[in-house]
């Protein structure tokens, strides 16, 4: 749980927060805990970004893509999002339970926060990209994680493999 306010707010709910959530991170003054979390998703959806490629790399290459996701997994390539996003990708679902408008919102807000912060933002701007070219594919109401279709649509190659739940739990 990402929290933020005044200090002396946090400490007097602190107990409360902690019955509903562990970890509880105090992120700062009112409004640093919308920023922490913009990021967090800034960096999800890179990572999504980059499962896709692996995975399609790995296809390409003629390599089993249960054994590649295994590979991955226990590399340094590994990520949260790997382990659970590409699931639903390699099933063919791609039920994450997060729309293409939801994640284009959380990069159009880091797009806005790097410009606020003067920080560039190439991985995340050419991300932020790609899910448009996404959402024009497949709408808005699409899965996010349906932004890996674009490597499917266009290489003419599918990411099924067996194995993998249609939804995670």
């Amino acid at each position: 749980m990402l929290v933020g306010g005044k200090t002396e707010v946090f400490k007097a709910h602190e107990k409360a927060l902690n019955a509903m959530g562990n970890p509880v991170l105090y992120i700062g003054d009112l409004g640093k805990a919308a920023v922490i979390k913009v990021i967090t998703n800034m960096l999800a959806f890179i990572h999504l970004v980059a499962a896709g490629e692996a995975l399609m790399l790995s296809k390409r290459a003629g390599l089993d893509l249960g054994v590649a996701f295994e590979a991955i997994k226990q590399s340094s390539g590994n990520s949260f999002v790997h382990e659970t996003e590409s699931q639903v990708i390699l099933n063919g679902s791609y039920n994450i339970n997060f729309t293409m408008d939801l994640a284009l919102k959380d990069l159009g807000f880091a797009m806005g926060f790097g410009r606020e912060f003067g920080v560039p933002l190439d991985l995340a701007g050419h991300t932020y990209q790609t899910f448009i070219r996404a959402k024009e594919a497949y709408g808005g109401d699409a899965w996010s994680s349906q932004v890996v279709k674009l490597l499917e649509d266009a290489t003419g190659t599918d990411l099924r493999a067996p194995g993998f739940p249609a939804e995670l739990e």
